[in-house]
C-alpha cells in the first residue's frame, strides 16, 4: 500500500480570510445544509458530531484551524479536510508566491497518496486534480503542458467525471483546461495533440452550470473561457456571466470568496 503523507501543521502565520466571523458555523448547522455546501463536490455528510464540527471551522472561513482539526480527527476523514482546507486557503488566501505553491503541491501529493490507497476515493482524486491544475496555473500553464502535466490532468478530471457524473466542480475544471490548452497551443494542435475542442468546453460549463446552477466559481471559469475561446464577440456574454456570479448570495466562507473573485473580474 502507498505510503500516506502526513499533513504538516498549518503555520501560525497562515493570514487570516477577509470573510472570517461571517458565517458562524457549528456542526448542526453544517449537517442541516450540507447538501447545499457540497453541491460542487459531491460528498457524504460527516459521520459524527466531532467531524461536523471540524468542518464548521472551514464553512466558517477559519482555515488553519480546520487543519489542525482534520489532524486531531485523523484518518481519511480528518486527512481530506484538512487537504480540502489548505487547497482552498493557498488558492484564495495565502499571499506569498512560494508558499502558495508549496501548499498546492503538498496538498496534490497527499491527495493522490491517499486515492492510490483507495482507488474508490473520488475526493482525493478531485482535489489532487485541483491542486495540480491551480498549480500549474499559477507557474505556466504553457511550462505544465511542455512536461506532460496536460494529458494527466484531463484523463484525471475525465475519470472524476466517469466515477461522480453529478461532480459539477470536476466539469467546471476540465471545460477551463480544454479553453486554457487552446488558447496556448491553438485550435488545431490542441484537438490534435491534446483531444480537446472549442464545443466541448462550452458542453461542460453548460452541464456544470445545470449541476450546480448557484456556482459563482463555474461562472467565473466559463467567462474567462469565453474570453480565451471567443474573445470580443462573447464579450456581452462574459459580462453577464461576472454579473450573475457577484450576484449569487455566499452561504459559507468559500462562497463568499468565490464572490470576491467574480466582483474583482468585473471590476477589471
Amino acid at each position: 500500500m502507498p505510503h500516506v503523507l502526513r499533513i504538516p501543521p498549518p503555520p501560525d502565520d497562515w493570514v487570516a480570510a477577509d470573510c472570517l466571523g461571517r458565517f458562524p458555523f457549528d456542526g448542526t448547522r453544517v449537517l442541516a445544509q450540507w447538501e447545499a455546501l457540497h453541491v460542487g463536490q459531491p460528498l457524504p455528510p460527516p459521520a459524527s458530531p466531532a467531524l461536523a464540527g471540524a468542518w464548521a471551522l472551514y464553512h466558517a472561513g477559519d482555515f488553519a484551524a480546520a487543519v489542525q482539526a482534520g489532524q486531531r480527527f485523523g484518518g481519511r476523514d480528518g486527512a481530506a479536510l484538512a487537504d480540502q482546507a489548505s487547497a482552498i486557503y493557498a488558492n484564495y488566501v495565502e499571499p506569498d508566491d512560494e508558499r502558495r505553491l508549496a501548499l498546492l503541491r503538498q496538498v496534490g501529493e497527499r491527495a493522490l497518496a491517499r486515492h492510490e490507497a483507495n482507488p474508490d476515493d473520488v475526493p482525493a482524486l478531485y482535489w489532487h486534480a485541483y491542486a495540480l491544475g491551480r498549480h500549474a496555473q499559477a507557474v505556466s500553464v504553457a511550462r505544465a503542458l511542455a512536461q506532460g502535466l496536460g494529458g494527466r490532468l484531463k484523463d484525471t478530471l475525465e475519470r472524476i467525471i466517469a466515477l461522480q457524473p453529478d461532480h459539477a466542480d470536476a466539469h467546471f475544471a476540465l471545460g477551463a483546461f480544454h479553453a486554457e490548452v487552446i488558447d496556448k497551443v491553438g485550435e488545431l494542435v490542441a484537438r490534435m495533440t491534446y483531444g480537446v475542442r472549442p464545443e466541448r468546453a462550452i458542453e461542460l460549463f453548460e452541464q456544470g452550470l445545470a449541476l450546480h446552477p448557484a456556482s459563482a466559481t463555474g461562472r467565473v471559469e466559463y467567462a474567462r473561457a469565453l474570453v480565451a475561446l471567443r474573445g470580443e464577440p462573447a464579450l456581452a456574454q462574459v459580462h453577464q456571466l461576472y454579473e450573475d456570479a457577484a450576484a449569487i448570495e455566499p452561504i459559507d466562507a468559500r462562497q463568499f470568496l468565490d464572490r470576491e473573485v467574480a466582483l474583482a473580474c468585473m471590476a477589471d
